[in-house]
């Protein structure tokens, strides 16, 4: 069974175009996402729910289906039933009840993909009911509530998914999309922000986007040796490079060791 908690930097495939799925496992992403929504056009949608596969990579495959209130959805389900994927992410999950009924249908782990304001206000109930993990629409979301889609504007509703993922005690969330592809600082930028608030994975819509995601989850140089300063220490209440340090502060250090090993 596949560990979707450590899926880190997954990438969008158009599931309408087959010949790229073998060059997007080959791309350095440890997860693919067989998108059956928003990137295939109208007129493709049978042909993407068609060209579904899972013969071509080893790596973990989640299938995004179309919103529970489009007309595509009830296909979709079944065809990832039949198709058995790693999981299925759900856009516009607005309860819990959405999340039931996919995995109802399909016996699959539910990725919720949380984008819009009725999405966030049951982003609790939505962790906690069945859900396998969290991820930000941030894109979608900001269009429903006509904000900017700015890293400020946007901190409140990223914290609140950490927390709602950590109070029902499922992985951490995955971060939304960084537009820009011609940059990619800007996306291990986006990622690294994305890390400082407790998030463990970003999605990819660009193999170039990979390698700085995957980078920005992994520890620094300088943290890792910050943390192995402070497990030298001994225990107790003590002095690290001029901060006091004790068991929660050990705890952090412990982790950081764990995620660069």
């Amino acid at each position: 069974m596949v560990d979707l908690s450590l899926i880190r930097a997954p990438l969008f495939v158009p599931a309408h175009r087959p010949y790229r799925f073998a060059k997007a496992a080959a791309s350095g992403a440890d997860g693919l996402i067989l998108d059956l929504e928003d990137a295939v056009p109208t007129a493709d949608k049978d042909t993407a729910r068609a060209a579904l596969s899972l013969d071509f990579t080893d790596l973990p495959v989640l299938v995004r289906v179309n919103a529970r209130d489009t007309i595509w959805h009830d296909a979709d389900l079944q065809a990832v039933k039949a198709l058995r994927p790693a999981g299925v992410i759900l856009p516009k999950t607005s309860s819990a009840a959405d999340v039931a009924a996919v995995r109802q249908a399909t016996g699959l782990p539910v990725l919720a993909l949380i984008e819009s304001a009725a999405g966030l206000a049951s982003a609790r109930s939505i962790a906690a009911g069945g859900a396998a993990r969290l991820v930000f629409g941030s894109i979608d979301f900001c269009a429903d509530l006509g904000a900017a889609h700015e890293r400020d504007v946007l901190l409140p509703a990223r914290f609140e998914l950490v927390l709602a993922s950590r109070l029902a005690g499922i992985a951490a969330p995955i971060d939304g999309v960084t537009v820009t592809l011609d940059d990619p600082a800007v996306c291990e930028d986006d990622a690294r922000h994305a890390r400082k608030l407790g998030m463990t994975g970003k999605l990819c819509i660009h193999p170039r986007q990979i390698d700085p995601v995957r980078r920005a989850f992994l520890p620094t140089e300088a943290e890792i040796a910050w943390a192995g300063r402070v497990l030298a220490s001994g225990d107790g209440a003590v002095s690290v490079d001029g901060a006091m340090v004790d068991e929660p502060v050990r705890i952090r250090a412990r982790a950081i060791l764990a995620a660069a090993g």
